[in-house]
């Protein structure tokens, strides 16, 4: 999946893939945090602006007989088409997902492409849904493996004028856009910067929630709760929101087992060396962290940095992560030491190599460093082999290569759309990623070599 972007924030335009691992890295205001974000509000809400349009015809008949036949691949092949208006409609909404001004979108371009090959690949799976209201399940939707018809089946036995067509239309709109593009977008869980403060605030945030209930207690009975939302928290960007609303809710989360949990146990219990012991979720909204070799049970007030940074990122793993998903953390290093930066970036891979794919940007040389690692010790060399055991790494973290997208936020001279000549704007550069030498960050190393520099200047004098 490619993403291309222009006029968004200080990025004049730039187009990067995402990958298993995707990294952006870059200096403080150069774009990261808009284009990450911008790809959550996305993943996250692809479905509300991508629309198929179904025949009138194909309504009546279901209606009329009780069964339809719609073939998928027409679908198919207008799926640029109903892509690129689902991005023009989300562009649109870019000034609320992001909480600025509309002004500042007046130019903005937010453009998703997929492969059409690899969409032909993934309808080409068997498909099978059904929906329900509280008075029964109404329609069914089935395409057998290889085949290329959705059959659309009508279960509801009563007064089919509860059933307006624009309410069919949409149903099965949805189901085509799951069949189609659901296998290419991952659901997304973000970890945003702003996440040590949700911990520490939880409860004056049930409060908001309070707030809007009672708001919407007292609103016209048809009103959008989206909408409303929006209205409530609209000085919060929708990542900020989403994430915040995922700590609000810790106590429910905690009752659910990912498939980590499940079959995993290990990878978690790294993760708890990690923070140094363990969260807990107790009674009256309150979340605990036990210290490993201490009886003590401390509130996100009287924990560490550290340990609030990781909140939201502990409890999607232990509870909710799916294989597939896009787990994206801005700034994964805030309040870690540069050795625990090191094993965030080990558990990272590891996540990578069990089915999740991972999104961060970040400004530590230390992760960065780490996975260059990892990249190397995957390649099949006797040496690597001993120097992994000396230093205590395990296979599950060794990560391939070409699993690795990484671009740096930077000034470049690139084509701008239309122009023979290149222009030097803000843009994304696609870092190089060699199996043997690890990745290429020009960010960091510039940096790294002047403070040398200075450095040998000092002890052994100007040159």
């Amino acid at each position: 999946m490619k993403i291309n972007v222009k006029n968004l924030g200080v990025l004049r335009q730039a187009e990067f893939e995402l990958g298993d691992m995707t990294l952006i890295c870059g200096g403080n205001n150069t774009g990261k945090t808009y284009v990450t974000y911008a790809l959550f509000g996305f993943l996250y809400r692809w479905a509300r602006f991508l629309k198929a349009a179904i025949p009138s015809h194909k309504i009546d008949e279901l209606l009329n007989t009780g069964v339809t036949q719609i073939d998928i691949m027409s679908y198919v092949e207008k799926a640029s088409e109903i892509l690129e208006q689902g991005c023009q409609k989300y562009t649109q909404e870019l000034p609320r997902i992001l909480a600025s001004k509309p002004a500042h979108f007046n130019h903005s371009r937010f453009q998703v492409d997929l492969e059409k090959e690899k969409l032909q690949i993934a309808i080409a799976r068997a498909f099978e849904s059904t929906i329900r209201s509280a008075k029964g399940e109404l329609f069914s939707f089935i395409k057998a493996k290889g085949e290329n018809n959705l059959v659309i089946s009508l279960l509801f036995d009563g007064d089919k004028t509860a059933l307006p067509p624009p309410l069919i239309e949409d149903m099965i709109a949805d189901n085509i856009n799951d069949l189609i593009f659901g296998p290419h977008f991952p659901r997304p869980f973000i970890a945003s910067a702003e996440r040590t403060g949700g911990a520490i605030f939880r409860r004056e945030l049930n409060f908001a929630r309070d707030r809007l209930l009672d708001e919407m207690s007292r609103a016209d009975k048809e009103f959008d709760p989206v909408e409303l939302l929006f209205n409530a928290y609209q000085d919060y960007a929708l990542p900020v929101k989403v994430d915040v609303d995922f700590i609000r809710q810790l106590e429910s989360v905690s009752k659910e087992d990912s498939f980590l949990a499940q079959s995993h146990p290990r990878i978690l219990n790294d993760f708890s060396d990690i923070i140094g012991g363990e969260y807990i979720a107790g009674d009256n909204d309150t979340i605990y962290f036990s210290p490993s070799e201490k009886k003590l049970k401390l509130t996100m007030d009287e924990s560490s940095s550290a340990v609030r940074s990781l909140l939201d990122i502990g409890f999607y793993l232990h509870n909710i992560a799916r294989r597939g998903d896009l787990l994206m953390v801005d700034e994964p290093e805030l309040n870690l030491h540069p050795e625990n930066q090191r094993r965030i970036a080990r558990l990272f891979a590891r996540l990578v190599n069990l089915g999740i794919k991972v999104f961060i940007t970040t400004h530590s040389d230390y992760i960065v460093k780490e996975l260059n690692t990892l990249i190397m010790l995957h390649q099949n060399k006797p040496h690597l082999k001993q120097i992994a055991e000396q230093e205590g790494y395990d296979k599950s973290e060794f990560i391939d290569a070409e699993k690795i997208k990484m671009y740096i936020a930077e000034k470049s001279l690139i084509r701008l759309d239309g122009n023979q000549r290149r222009s030097r704007c803000q843009t994304l550069v696609k870092a190089n990623i060699d199996p043997e030498l690890g990745i290429e960050a020009r960010s960091f190393d510039d940096t790294i070599n002047k403070m040398n520099e200075i450095q040998e200047a000092i002890v052994w004098g100007a040159g």
